[in-house]
């Protein structure tokens, strides 16, 4: 029996990709939810719920251990507190060394991924004026002209001044371009075989991606032209992942770590290429207590401030490894092997 309320209340942004990640996942799973657009505080403190620290988006309402409502936030662990409390429709394969690498593509989705958005949205003016106009408008909702020019003049200064954060600058522009144009030509090549990312069925992967591409087919003037230049498979695919609620699946689709196509391989050794080096220099500088790091990203110069929540990822990611059986941790070994990828588990 679950505990989750019904509906659960989901609190997002249109234009967040947390939200349409688990929005999507959500319709998946045919659990009944409200979804209420804008600033989570308003319901909040409404319901005299305490705000989360930090606030994200999306925010959960849901029960704690004594059965009072509280606000959760990060996706990833919400995908798999929902998962055990209703097991049908699992988005976790079967197979603990694929479920391994189901986390770990869902990981760069979540934490790479969002470097392509965040830099494409607020980095060039024309992405930054669109973001600025339609944001408020999602946000708070129809309003006058002048409203509007000042909201708008706020969210973008914000959001500009915070492209730091995602390590976005002239100098790491052309990296993340061409980590972009790579991503869409392998998933172009990969979906003329295979549905999902790694199986014959929805995985916590697949909504992690469609979450930040949500954004940039669909939302971003830039990456959309990009996008619909280089593989319209992916677009194509965007669109039917928004809501899987009416496909049929089995335990027999998942197929094992051994049946993945050769273009998992090709996504890996391109996860390996940017998210590896940019993940262990954090952690690095995290350790060592520098508020900044640089290293070789793609031939080229990285340089950004420290962020201690993807040092905790690499953790998280680390401690899903050690979990696994030694014929499973084989396996990964095996597939990783020459990716790049194997330095996220061996080097910390």
């Amino acid at each position: 029996m679950t505990s989750l309320p019904n509906p659960l209340v989901v609190l997002g942004g249109v234009g967040s990709p947390y939200t349409r990640k688990m929005l999507s996942y959500l319709r998946y799973k045919r659990i009944p939810h409200k979804m209420i657009w804008g600033d989570p505080s308003k319901y909040l403190d409404q319901e005299g719920i305490e705000k989360p620290k930090p606030g994200l988006l999306p925010t959960f309402v849901l029960p704690d251990e004594n059965g009072n409502l509280k606000a959760v936030t990060d996706s990833t662990p919400l995908i798999r507190r929902i998962d055990k409390e209703v097991s049908e429709r699992s988005t976790i394969p079967s197979d603990p060394a694929l479920a391994f690498i189901n986390y770990l593509i869902e990981d760069f989705a979540d934490e790479w991924g969002t470097k392509y958005m965040f830099h494409y949205r607020w980095h060039d003016q024309k992405d930054a004026e669109n973001a600025g106009t339609i944001l408020p408008l999602q946000t708070v909702g129809m309003m006058p002209n002048e409203m509007l020019d000042n909201l708008k003049g706020m969210i973008s200064k914000r959001q500009i001044d915070r492209l730091w954060v995602v390590g976005s600058n002239n100098d790491t522009a052309p990296i993340i371009d061409a980590s972009f144009r790579r991503l869409l030509g392998i998933l172009e090549k990969h979906f003329t075989s295979t549905p999902y990312l790694i199986s014959n069925r929805p995985s916590s992967s697949d909504f992690a991606m469609y979450g930040q591409l949500s954004q940039l087919v669909n939302f971003d003037p830039t990456p959309r032209e990009i996008c619909h230049e280089v593989s319209l498979r992916t677009v194509a695919w965007v669109g039917l992942i928004e809501d899987q609620s009416g496909i049929e699946v089995d335990d027999e689709q998942w197929g094992s770590i051994d049946t993945l196509p050769s273009t998992v391989k090709e996504l890996l050794a391109e996860i390996g290429k940017g998210y590896m080096p940019a993940q262990l220099a954090n952690a690095k500088a995290i350790e060592n207590g520098d508020k900044e790091w640089q290293t070789e990203i793609d031939g080229c110069l990285w340089k950004q401030k420290s962020f201690p929540y993807q040092a905790k990822c690499l953790k998280w990611l680390n401690e899903e490894y050690k979990m696994l059986e030694d014929n499973d941790q084989k396996k990964v070994n095996d597939l990783l092997e020459d990716t790049g990828c194997e330095r996220l588990i061996f080097e910390i």
